[in-house]
């Protein structure tokens, strides 16, 4: 029985907004980032970082360009008080990077909070209050007012401290954000009432702006119309240039990128996240995958994400996750392809695609190797993948240009092989299967005293074969075999197609490593009398090779 009951939910009232900007909006540059990991993603670990791994943590944050970074709330615990401790103390902080702590609007956290950040340079002091109907109803049991006023005094004693701090720090450069938590399911109208209220206290300026950061603490409406609350927000703060405007996003919908990226059109100046989205329930917005989108727009992230392999694993390590291998632009397998047409659209396009000019292939929308991933992972050979997926691996890893003709020809065998396998083919057994059954893995054809020369206009060839003289004429090098072949057997043979070329030195190294030393490839498609069989042979020359591919048609 379905015991699913929609009735008992309502829609999440946000504002009329009939004349919205954003949707023709377009982002000009990336927002101001901040990092939460170490707070917001740490928070919502079963196992909390412990002060070892958030130094990890920390340090490649700020190798990634992170220039403003959410530490903790080190009035909560002494883990957190300890780990700021740290950072001060041993002088970890960056000259250009500002660490935020987070704290509630009471005054003894307020305190302790100052406490930690004694010494610093550059802080960011991030106080919030619920400002939600339902936690102002169920949870605080206030009013509207009673919730504006501690804001508003959460605001005082900030800068209070501030003030206090200075007089033993004077260069500490303090910046206050303020969060109306839960501003998602918030009247958006009060929100800018709270908001406006605790610009009052601490009257920010163009040149000192205050951060304003509205959080989609929980989800709950769609992208489109959290872009709303957001645009309705900004048109209706009265000093909207004196605050910088924050984005916070969660994940509960699955859209939470989506209404960050949505919310930048509508305004906003800086989002708020973690690395590959780690945060309570379905988690925080995902930075990577915003910021690569992006980046894939042609616009600088300005954040270093190019080596994904070196500090994926050190997200995973430190918070015990595992990322998906479908994870939007870092994951496993993102830029693998198993559909024979999507490999067959990707080969053709990457033949294509020119070094000077915008991207521009199938189903890679950008180029795996600004993010040092090889094409190695692009095409994976499996039952499904058709003719274009074993040409493909056979072209990047060892160099072999197949033909159209031979990659039908081969295709077969490649099938076959997947379907034995039960699953991914590797580069390698896919080379020893097209050795194998051309015969490139054996020299039982061997050549002696080759002898070309012109003689009565045309050219002819003399060539030990396997000790048994070939003497022919004709109006190339494959026409003379062809005419040699046939003066011995009496059997005529006909060339439908060839196809030769040199091996780069890189891909004779992988020659090498499957027991070849080959400088050169042939493929000749043959007619040998009522028969047609293709065939293939890697020589030191050119000339070897093509003598090999037409031999073994009519020896084998």
């Amino acid at each position: 029985m379905n015991s699913m009951n929609p009735s008992k939910y309502r829609r999440t009232p946000t504002p009329e907004l009939p004349n919205r900007q954003w949707p023709n909006n377009q982002l000009p540059k990336a927002p101001i980032w901040v990092s939460v990991d170490l707070r917001d993603g740490n928070q919502a670990l079963a196992n909390p970082m412990t002060v070892e791994q958030k130094l990890v943590l920390w340090k490649q944050l700020v190798a990634l360009g992170f220039k403003t970074i959410e530490i903790g709330f080190p009035s909560a615990s002494q883990p957190e008080f300890e780990f700021t401790r740290r950072l001060i103390e041993e002088n970890l902080i960056p000259e250009d990077v500002s660490v935020q702590v987070l704290v509630q609007a009471r005054e003894h956290l307020i305190k302790k909070t100052y406490e930690a950040l004694e010494g610093v340079k550059k802080a960011v002091i991030h106080v919030y209050n619920t400002t939600s109907t339902v936690q102002r109803e169920n949870v605080f049991e206030k009013t509207k007012d009673e919730i504006k006023a501690m804001a508003v005094q959460g605001a005082i004693w900030v800068q209070e401290y501030a003030i206090k701090a200075s007089e033993t720090n004077p260069r500490a450069e303090w910046v206050f954000q303020y969060s109306p938590e839960s501003f998602s399911q918030t009247e958006t109208d009060f929100a800018v009432e709270v908001c406006q209220a605790v610009m009052d206290v601490w009257q920010p300026t163009p040149d000192k702006r205050c951060i304003l950061n509205l959080p989609a603490t929980v989800e709950s409406s769609s992208p489109n119309r959290f872009a709303d609350q957001v645009e309705y927000f900004i048109n209706h703060l009265h000093n909207r240039e004196s605050a910088i405007i924050s984005i916070h996003t969660h994940n509960d919908r699955g859209c939470a990128v989506a209404a960050a990226e949505l919310s930048l059109l509508a305004g906003a100046d800086r989002i708020e996240g973690t690395l590959l989205g780690n945060g309570e329930r379905t988690g925080n917005m995902d930075i990577v995958t915003l910021a690569m989108n992006l980046y894939s727009e042609g616009i600088d992230p300005e954040l270093d994400l190019s080596q994904p392999n070196s500090w994926v694993p050190v997200v995973e390590e430190v918070t015990q996750i595992q990322t998906h291998p479908r994870h939007p632009w870092v994951g496993e397998v993102v830029y693998t392809a198993y559909s024979g047409s999507h490999q067959d659209a990707i080969r053709k396009c990457l033949l294509k695609q020119q070094s000077e000019e915008p991207w521009n292939v199938a189903y890679l929308p950008i180029d795996p190797k600004d993010i040092n991933r090889d094409y190695e992972a692009i095409i994976r050979v499996n039952s499904q993948s058709g003719k274009a997926g074993s040409a493909f691996v056979l072209a990047q890893e060892y160099g072999l240009n197949l033909p159209k003709w031979m990659q039908l020809d081969f295709a077969p065998i490649a099938q076959k092989l997947a379907e034995n396998q039960g699953g991914v083919v590797s580069h390698k057994d896919l080379f020893d299967a097209f050795s194998k059954h051309y015969g490139c893995d054996s020299d039982q054809i061997e050549l002696d005293n080759f002898q070309l020369h012109m003689q009565d206009g045309s050219e002819a060839l003399s060539v030990d074969i396997n000790g048994e003289q070939w003497q022919g004429q004709g109006n190339g090098t494959l026409s003379a075999l062809c005419d040699a072949w046939q003066k011995r057997s009496g059997q005529s043979i006909d060339v439908i197609d060839y196809v030769e070329h040199a091996m780069r030195a890189e891909d004779n190294i992988n020659l090498k490593n499957a027991g070849k030393n080959a400088k050169a490839m042939a493929y000749a498609y043959l007619q040998i009398g009522d028969k047609k069989l293709v065939t293939a042979a890697m020589a030191e020359d050119s000339l070897s090779a093509m003598v090999r591919a037409l031999v073994k048609g009519v020896i084998n």
